[in-house]
């Protein structure tokens, strides 16, 4: 009976470090909110209007149009990082140039993620209009390169979806 749960216990062993695929930490869900995201571009943002499947726009409270956002969460599940998905928002001024790139709600660790902003990565498109960003070009992110070429991936979905459905006002 000893021999069955040492080797029981091994076999679980094996099985978990297998799925953890020599990863250092579990993941762990890292909630983002869209709301704050929106709100540090634009403080004043009273709410969000979807226009067509890829883009919203972001009014004040008196209607007035702000900017646009899109998002990847429904299209790209299958861009996968170092964990799962990861999930982005583009957000643009109102004549399209981009003001921000967010990770949205995801499981990647958060450490890389932290390295990945430190190293500015998610201001690469920044300033650039949708078609100049599609011209952006992933440079080296030593220890979280998964992540960045799956955020890449997201990015370059959104631009380019969204650069042949934008609003007719952009």
């Amino acid at each position: 009976m000893k021999h069955f749960f040492l080797v029981a216990t091994l076999a679980f062993c094996i099985f978990v470090s297998a799925q953890n695929k020599g990863r250092k930490q579990v993941p762990v869900l890292t909630e983002v909110s869209n709301k704050e995201i929106v709100q540090s571009i634009f403080p004043n943002a009273a709410k969000v209007d979807k226009l067509n499947e890829y883009w919203f726009k972001v009014v004040d409270d008196k209607s007035k149009v702000l900017g646009y956002a899109m998002s990847s969460v429904p299209f790209c599940k299958e861009v996968i990082g170092y964990n799962n998905t990861t999930p982005v928002m583009i957000i643009t001024n109102s004549k399209g140039v981009i003001q921000k790139v967010s990770l949205l709600t995801h499981w990647e660790t958060i450490g890389y993620v932290l390295k990945l902003e430190r190293m500015g990565f998610f201001n690469l498109w920044n300033g650039k209009s949708l078609k100049d960003a599609k011209n952006v070009e992933l440079d080296a992110y030593t220890g979280a390169t998964l992540t960045a070429k799956a955020v890449l991936k997201n990015v370059q979905y959104l631009l380019d979806k969204g650069t042949v459905n934008k609003p007719k006002k952009m």
